[in-house]
């Protein structure tokens, strides 16, 4: 059986590490696609802000609350 994951949030790699960190301490399971770092390793570039974080689907519905809480306060 494959995990299927879901893409909830895109930013910068600090804040996107942080919100990973919040949804690990919660018990929800997530994982980063860093397309900066890829690139980068590829010789090429990307907008900084594409660090990217899926959360398993099975788990969306416990991450929302955290996700929306998080986006309210960086952008405050």
């Amino acid at each position: 059986m494959t995990e299927e994951y879901t893409k909830v949030f895109t930013e910068s790699t600090i804040i996107v590490k942080r919100l990973h960190t919040i949804l690990k301490e919660a018990g929800v399971s997530s994982r980063l696609s860093d397309r900066v770092e890829s690139a980068r390793l590829g010789g090429f570039g990307v907008p900084p802000n594409s660090v990217e974080l899926f959360v398993l689907n099975e788990d969306i519905k416990k991450a929302q609350p955290i996700i929306d809480s998080f986006k309210e306060k960086i952008n405050s």
